[in-house]
């Protein structure tokens, strides 16, 4: 079933939060959701072709949240051309 829409809107939130103060991105609230939520899809389509699934509650969510939130401002980054 998932964790459901609020569900992701919370983890995604503190997924992007986390990671912009890890990547030092100083972003706000709604990119912070954002980037959490672009960042969980991101990472599950990528673990999914390689048949690894993220289990459908909190804690797998918001880790996989968090990595996929650091990869997408790192590569916001790398194509904007600065570090």
């Amino acid at each position: 079933m998932g964790i459901g829409i609020i569900g992701a809107i919370i983890v995604g939130g503190l997924a992007g939060w986390i990671a912009s103060m890890i990547m030092k991105a100083d972003t706000g609230l709604i990119a912070n959701i954002g980037l959490g939520i672009v960042g969980a899809v991101v990472l599950n389509f990528i673990l999914g072709l390689f048949n690894i699934y993220a289990a459908d509650a909190w804690m797998p969510q918001l880790l996989v949240g968090l990595v996929g939130a650091c990869l997408v401002i790192w590569a916001w980054r790398a194509i904007r051309g600065r570090s």
